[in-house]
């Protein structure tokens, strides 16, 4: 099957599981959320996810930088909020942005290496947080969410907890993880070289709190788009359930997350009673904040580039 008809059939595939999700939610009472929203929480919102991006745009351009590869905070942001212009519009959730900021980077001059690295260790950073921060979330929401899974929260939360606090610790095992085949192939070199450097950790350090801030600015937007639709939930449910629901949406299997992203909220959001109307319309309104920057993105095309090093 050629890769168009691929992308066409996941686009679709998307899309018939979002109209599903709707049909089971009741469409009639997602428009009405819909339709009754708070502006003033929906702009709260839709500020939040543009500071992220802005933050994650940074992030990309320090980690850029570090391996060699010179570019502006200018065009960063341009590319970046480019690439989520393409991500609303194409198959493929970030697979089609994600590229599309190496080949961007690439054609300024750059090391090819650093500039498809820098967009894989981005990428990779912003998923290793997010599962971390979703993590401590489903662990302070323990008392909830063990029962789903039939485990007592006094097992539940500590194996969260210990879970997690492996995870965040794997990056910075990363140089002795690597040094133990220096010959594992030639793709790894450049990854190879950067773990090797004495600045290593700092940079990881930067990533690490780049990424922090980031999730938790999405979190942040997901909250108040919540809000928006009068639905409130401590802030540790929030941090839990940007994992599922980010996840699902990065997902190659639809357009812009939609239809996979509004599965994993009614999931997600379940166990703490919110009824899958009310979590299909929080996903909705997250939805349309990636559009909205899509928007911007779109607009970007046409600017001149920065040619300012």
């Amino acid at each position: 099957m050629k890769r168009g008809t691929k992308a066409l059939w996941r686009g679709l595939a998307g899309l018939a599981l979002l109209a599903a999700v709707l049909a089971l939610a009741d469409p009639a009472r997602v428009l009405a959320a819909l339709r009754h929203a708070d502006p003033a929480w929906l702009l709260a919102g839709l500020a939040a996810a543009i500071a992220s991006n802005l933050v994650s745009a940074l992030r990309w351009r320090a980690l850029a930088r570090w391996l060699g590869a010179e570019l502006t905070a200018a065009d960063a942001g341009r590319w970046y909020f480019q690439a989520i212009g393409l991500n609303t519009l194409l198959p493929g959730a970030v697979v089609g942005g994600d590229v599309y900021r190496a080949l961007a980077l690439r054609r300024t001059g750059q090391a090819p290496a650093a500039a498809g690295w820098s967009v894989v260790l981005d990428r990779v950073s912003g998923l290793w947080m997010l599962c971390a921060i979703g993590g401590l979330g489903a662990a302070a929401c323990a008392e909830v969410l063990a029962p789903w899974l039939r485990l007592p929260a006094a097992v539940f939360a500590p194996l969260l907890l210990a879970g997690t606090a492996l995870w965040l610790a794997l990056p910075w095992a990363l140089p002795a993880l690597l040094g133990q085949r220096p010959r594992a192939g030639g793709w790894l070199a450049p990854l190879r070289l950067a773990a090797a450097r004495p600045d290593f950790r700092r940079q990881l350090g930067w990533q690490a709190a780049a990424s922090v801030a980031v999730q938790l600015l999405s979190a942040t937007a997901l909250a108040a788009g919540a809000l928006a639709l009068g639905v409130q939930q401590p802030l540790a449910v929030w941090a839990w359930a940007i994992a599922p629901v980010f996840l699902m949406a990065a997902l190659p299997l639809s357009v812009g997350g939609w239809g996979t992203r509004e599965a994993a909220a009614v999931a997600a959001l379940a166990p703490f009673g919110v009824a899958a109307p009310a979590a299909v319309g929080v996903a909705v309104v997250y939805g349309l904040y990636g559009l909205a920057q899509g928007a911007l993105g779109a607009l970007a095309f046409g600017l001149p580039r920065n040619t300012t090093k």
